[in-house]
């Protein structure tokens, strides 16, 4: 097989950042832990093209939610188009962390808040190294005070089959599912 990254699946993450005076979201596939202690740190990596990037690098902030499967329409929907063309600012319900850093998105049932460490710049793409300010969790994911994955159902992405997974069966195609979405008038 040569040199293939075996790491998948991964969770699928919406990011979330200030373009401007208007929200914007990404769905990201490659996230990492960089530490569990304090300050705890996660990490993004986006191909240099994403409009996000530089979203993210000009407001010093951006937020991490995690999608479930049943946001697998959305989600894909915000990965395949860019903020560049279109506005995304209304795909979600958003509330902002005591700090206003980011947009987070209200129909994820856990958000994390970043600030912006933190940008490690390689041929084609960034990783964007954020220092979690605040995490936000719905009663509804929690058992005993800790995020439950069951209770949460996270959406996965898997690159060697190009589909989404549920905890166990795949819900709907990378790239594709999202593709007929149409925002809602409000």
């Amino acid at each position: 097989m040569g040199g293939i990254c075996a790491l998948y699946p991964m969770p699928v993450v919406i990011v979330g950042a200030m373009d401007g005076d208007r929200e914007n979201f990404a769905t990201i596939a490659h996230v990492g832990i960089f530490n569990y202690g304090q300050p705890q740190f996660i990490s993004i990596g986006l191909h240099k093209s994403h409009h996000s990037n530089e979203c993210i690098k000009r407001s010093q902030a951006f937020s991490v939610c995690l999608p479930t499967e049943d946001m697998v329409v959305e989600t894909d929907h915000v990965g395949i188009v860019s903020g560049k063309r279109e506005d995304k600012s209304k795909v979600f319900t958003t509330f902002f962390s005591e700090a206003k850093n980011a947009p987070m998105v209200k129909e994820c049932p856990v958000c994390m808040d970043c600030r912006l460490h933190e940008v490690l710049d390689y041929k084609t793409h960034e990783v964007l190294v954020g220092e979690i300010l605040s995490t936000f969790a719905e009663e509804s994911v929690l058992t005993e005070g800790r995020i439950d994955m069951r209770k949460l159902r996270p959406l996965l992405f898997d690159m060697g089959s190009k589909q989404y997974w549920g905890l166990g069966q795949p819900i709907g195609k990378c790239w594709d599912v999202g593709r007929g979405y149409r925002a809602k008038e409000s």
